[in-house]
């Protein structure tokens, strides 16, 4: 059965970019270019930018922008592989619970904790933090669901929430705010004695910077915004204080970082060549990061269980 005409783009379209990226190129003629980094109109052959100096084949600017067209260049890509991520880390965390007898009956629902969490890179409270220097946790906890509903809710929030943000920040700092803010809010919940996982301290940093944004800018639909805003926010730390499984003091981390960084950053894409070099190179530091986080927990993933 012939894939349907919008998939069959989408997948030209990756594999264009693939081939792009690993210097196959294509059958096409070749065609003058854009800077990556300030937008000039370059050469056929040129290797180097005329107006910023920008190298074409090798700069951050370049790669990021290769590596930005497998996920769809016009459509959010960063959102996109934040979506794939967490439900590929899904998918690992059922296997690593199945075999630990944990993924059975209902489980997959609300129950993926335990060992198998733990060793794939679980928040874990700062004492512990601190005696085993595994500061990686902070961050590949964030790409960790408990079940079926957790990631769900997690993945429909960040649809809703990220393209928006990564369009009105540009991909490389939406990236950046969003790996720290997680990463803040879960030093947050381990900072209280709290073992935690989720996107959703990560997701209440995008509120914050929401919310941010709200209090900079006038007029009724900002108003109206950030009045809808709170209240779901209010709604939600509610539900936690209820005993609803919820970590409050993630999301009261992740919601303080996004909103002081929302604060200091310029809530607009980046305009010219030395702003996008700094947005590119935020970006890539917190790649590097998320990169180095899960090398970590690679390497740890069969040290001793504390439980035993």
């Amino acid at each position: 059965m012939p894939l349907p005409y919008q998939w069959q783009w989408r997948i030209d379209k990756w594999r264009n970019a693939l081939r792009n990226f690993f210097g196959l190129g294509g059958s096409s003629q070749p065609r003058p270019k854009l800077c990556p980094a300030c937008g000039a109109l370059v050469g056929i052959n040129a290797t180097k930018c005329h107006e910023c100096g920008t190298s074409l084949r090798f700069s951050l600017a370049a790669v990021s922008k290769s590596l930005s067209g497998i996920f769809g260049e016009h459509e959010s890509p960063v959102t996109t592989a934040l979506l794939i991520a967490n439900i590929l880390m899904f998918g690992v965390s059922y296997l690593a619970a199945s075999a630990a007898g944990r993924g059975g009956g209902l489980s997959i629902l609300w129950g993926l904790g335990g060992e198998a969490q733990f060793r794939l890179g679980m928040s874990i409270p700062l004492p512990y933090l601190i005696a085993t220097n595994e500061w990686w946790r902070l961050v590949t906890a964030m790409f960790l669901h408990g079940g079926l509903i957790h990631i769900g809710f997690n993945m429909m929030a960040l649809m809703q929430l990220g393209p928006a943000l990564e369009e009105l920040y540009g991909s490389a700092r939406y990236f950046f705010l969003y790996v720290v803010t997680g990463a803040f809010g879960f030093l947050a919940s381990a900072a209280t004695g709290h073992f935690s996982i989720g996107a959703s301290g990560a997701l209440l940093g995008l509120v914050g910077l929401m919310l941010a944004i709200t209090s900079k800018r006038g007029g009724t639909y900002m108003r109206e915004l950030r009045s809808r805003l709170i209240s779901s926010v209010a709604i939600l730390f509610v539900l936690g204080f209820m005993g609803m499984g919820i970590d409050n003091w993630a999301h009261g981390g992740g919601l303080a970082a996004g909103f002081a960084l929302g604060k200091i950053f310029t809530d607009r894409q980046p305009m010219n060549s030395n702003e996008r070099r700094t947005a590119y190179a935020l970006g890539w530091l917190a790649g590097v990061v998320v990169i180095v986080s899960f090398v970590f927990m690679f390497l740890h993933f069969h040290d001793p269980f504390p439980g035993r």
